[in-house]
């Protein structure tokens, strides 16, 4: 296969667009589900080369339905996305994620998308292929990534039947039991599975009226049991897995019927399952993000039980905070650390995920101790500040990254806000920093390569002007030209001669 090569003209190389010739790709990532995708598109934009290995011939053929949070529903407005992504979804409201504690959803959430949309995860997947291929990224099926040797250079990627690639880099984003990370011998510590699951979409025979009837006799001992509908006969269905057979293979529709007989004394004539699953409560998280020039991402950093949903959109959270920082590094401009920046930040927000899904497998447990603590949980929730907390936790808008001491905003994401050219995110579909500026005084100097500049007095902000980065963090807010070209230089290198 042809794969296109730079589109400019060789005089205007600079050196280290030169250097990258020598190499079949800039970018390698191993694994095609939402965090590959979506890294991918991101490096595009920054006229990276990169492709995509994926293992599998064929995409999933299940129909599961993710949920997406607030956040990523806000980085995916920043690309110009959500409109696309949100006509296949169905809204719903952004409360009750928290170990399921069913709570009002708290007014005025920080966000002008402040609600889930679930939608079918091979549909979500095929939308953010389509947009990395849109972007200009290879995507290859059926390659399964056996080896590779990383030097002072670059990475040498062995495929299975002996093909070699060769990349700057190497991104590992082939999920829980990554080859990427055995290979590269990175630890991931964490607890085995000690809770099974079943979960599952399929026909449901009983009346509705019977099976909500039962769901409320059980919801208040048997939290990790539910029948959700989706329309028609099609429900959701989850129901504790004590008990059956081998987890190595594949549950059966008669492994729900038998369990869902066991917890509430009938199996509600389930049929014509869509998919069947199961998952465990293991808990691990990589111990580097990166040795060398071989990165990790997504669930090949991290996994965590599926309670709060929240593992899909961590890994596309990852992708957005390295894509920009692994562009930088192969365009030749960013700065010493920046690379390091990664790891330093997805990590902590990675053990706060891990914790928080920790502690809602506990309040899910029908154990009196875990009950008794859920139960006043529950209590403390109708407290408008606990829920609002516990919210914006799950649902990321609240991670605030350390840029050191400053102002509150410092770190966190801005939201999406009016600014006399529409919306602030619409602003951000390049994937380059923005100065907004209500001084009028300020100026990106040499870096308009890389960030964009709005002169606007009227933004509805109470700080004079602040710095954002490509993944939409506040990085410096201020009003003095020698200290935000000091930032300038902090997060988008040296300025262009």
């Amino acid at each position: 296969m042809d794969f296109p090569r730079f589109t400019a003209e060789p005089s205007s190389y600079s050196d280290a667009d030169r250097a990258r010739l020598r190499f079949d790709f800039d970018v390698i990532i191993a694994g095609c589900g939402p965090t590959g995708a979506m890294l991918a598109a991101e490096l595009r934009l920054h006229d990276v080369r990169v492709v995509v290995l994926e293992k599998e011939t064929e995409p999933v053929s299940f129909v599961r339905i993710v949920g997406l949070h607030m956040r990523s529903l806000e980085l995916l407005a920043m690309r110009g996305l959500l409109d696309r992504v949100r006509a296949h979804g169905r809204q719903r409201p952004a409360g009750g994620f928290f170990a399921a504690i069913n709570k009002p959803v708290p007014q005025g959430l920080d966000s002008a998308h402040p609600y889930l949309l679930g939608i079918p995860q091979p549909v979500l997947v095929d939308l953010l292929e389509d947009h990395a291929i849109q972007q200009g990224a290879q995507i290859r099926r059926g390659c399964a990534v056996t080896g590779f040797e990383q030097d002072d250079e670059g990475v040498t990627v062995e495929l299975a039947g002996g093909e070699q690639l060769r990349s700057r880099y190497l991104v590992g984003c082939d999920g829980g039991r990554s080859t990427v990370r055995k290979l590269l011998g990175v630890g991931f510590p964490g607890e085995p599975s000690r809770t099974e699951t079943l979960m599952g979409e399929m026909a449901v025979g009983a009346p509705q009226e019977e099976v909500t009837a039962k769901m409320a006799e059980l919801r208040e001992t048997h939290h990790r049991f539910w029948l959700r509908p989706f329309g028609g006969e099609v429900y959701s269905v989850v129901v504790p897995a004590a008990g059956v057979s081998d987890r190595a293979k594949p549950p059966t529709l008669e492994d729900f019927r038998r369990q869902l007989h066991a917890v509430a004394g009938t199996d509600f004539g389930v049929h014509s399952p869509r998919w069947l699953s199961r998952f465990g409560d293991a808990t691990r998280l990589a111990e580097r993000y990166r040795v060398g020039r071989v990165l990790l991402a997504g669930d090949a950093a991290h996994i965590h039980p599926p309670v709060g949903g929240q593992g899909l959109n961590l890994g596309v959270q990852d992708a957005f905070n390295l894509g920009w920082k692994l562009a930088a590094q192969i365009r030749g401009w960013a700065p010493e650390t920046l690379l390091d920046t990664y790891e330093a930040e997805r990590h902590p927000v990675a053990e706060d995920v891990l914790d928080n899904t920790r502690a809602q497998m506990e309040l899910l447990s029908t154990e009196p101790g875990p009950q008794a603590v859920r139960r006043l949980l529950t209590e403390l929730m109708d407290f408008d500040e606990v829920n609002r907390h516990l919210i914006e936790k799950i649902t990321a808008v609240s991670v605030r990254y350390d840029f050191g001491e400053g102002p509150e905003l410092l770190g966190r994401r801005l939201r999406d806000i009016d600014v006399k050219q529409g919306r602030l995110y619409d602003l951000l579909h390049r994937g380059r920093g923005l100065l907004l500026d209500r001084t009028e005084r300020l100026t990106v100097g040499a870096w308009t390569d890389r960030v964009d500049h709005l002169t606007d007095p009227t933004t509805a902000l109470d700080v004079p002007c602040v710095l954002l980065r490509p993944d939409g963090h506040v990085a410096w807010i201020g009003d003095d030209q020698q200290d935000l070209d000091s930032h300038l230089s902090r997060w988008f290198g040296r300025p262009a001669d």
